[in-house]
């Protein structure tokens, strides 16, 4: 099986959007009940415009009961985007599990399938671009680039390619099938094909380039 928690495992270190983390039941229920009405809104009217009042509103709730979690509503989205984050590391961590990998390729290909596969199902994902970009260890690659390098290093043979060049080649990859499938959801709610086949396209292309040889010659450890 596939080493998935190296794709789920969260930074302790990392600030939480949550004021108040919930500890029972009812309470994570509220939250997410919170978050589902923020996503709905933010599906509808963009994160723009998204208020703590309109959060209450819609999910039947007080305003006091918002600011229970929430302090503004700048820490709302960055909540349902902490939330759509760690539900797009879980779509690919079960995919890698149901699926035979056979070379790191299969990662990339399933990595950017499961991120069109997030916007047509996951309400407000298209969040996940608001504020600054999640990143690692103070570098300027995303942090997914980090740990998709990590079981990448840990499941394949990869020669004596260097880590830093992986984790920054996967870094550029993503970046441009992430602004790529970004618009392939503006132009269409179900994504517009052609710039979906682009984003695969430009992401074959650059690492074929760069890390072709090793690509070429890697397989299942």
């Amino acid at each position: 099986m596939p080493k998935v928690d190296l794709i789920l495992g969260a930074d302790p270190s990392r600030k939480r959007a949550v004021r108040t983390e919930p500890t029972q039941r009812r309470s994570t229920q509220r939250l997410d009940a919170l978050l589902d009405a923020a996503a709905e809104i933010v599906d509808e009217t963009g994160f723009e415009r998204l208020t703590t009042q309109m959060v209450a509103e819609r999910a039947g709730a007080s305003i006091g009961t918002v600011y229970r979690y929430f302090p503004d509503r700048v820490a709302v989205v960055h909540a349902l985007r902490e939330r759509s984050i760690r539900r797009f590391r879980e779509r690919v961590a079960q995919e890698m599990v149901n699926v035979e990998l056979s070379t790191w390729w299969d990662v990339i290909d399933l990595t950017l399938d499961a991120y069109a596969a997030l916007y047509r199902e996951e309400p407000g994902f298209a969040v996940v671009h608001a504020g600054q970009r999640e990143t690692a260890d103070g570098d300027i690659e995303p942090e997914f680039a980090h740990r998709m390098a990590r079981l990448i290093e840990a499941e394949f043979e990869v020669g004596d390619l260097d880590v830093a060049e992986l984790r920054f080649r996967l870094g550029v990859a993503i970046e441009l099938a992430d602004a790529l499938i970004n618009r392939a959801f503006e132009r269409d709610a179900t994504g517009d094909e052609r710039y979906l086949a682009e984003a695969k396209r430009l992401v074959h292309d650059y690492l074929a380039e760069h890390l072709g040889a090793v690509r070429a010659a890697s397989s299942a450890a």
